[in-house]
């Protein structure tokens, strides 16, 4: 259950979508927004 939390916060804090929205997602679709979200991060984070 807490996993569920760090992805709905996760997610929510980085698109701004509502907690309901991020809460009703199917788990692998919450998963997969967490990895997109993760790649652009280290994306714009990367050395130039």
């Amino acid at each position: 259950m807490e996993n569920i939390f760090k992805e709905v916060a996760f997610i929510a804090y980085h698109f701004h979508w509502d907690r309901e929205t991020c809460l009703v997602m199917p788990h692998k679709e919450r998963h997969a927004w967490v990895k997109e979200i993760s790649a652009i991060n280290e994306k714009i984070n990367a050395p130039r």
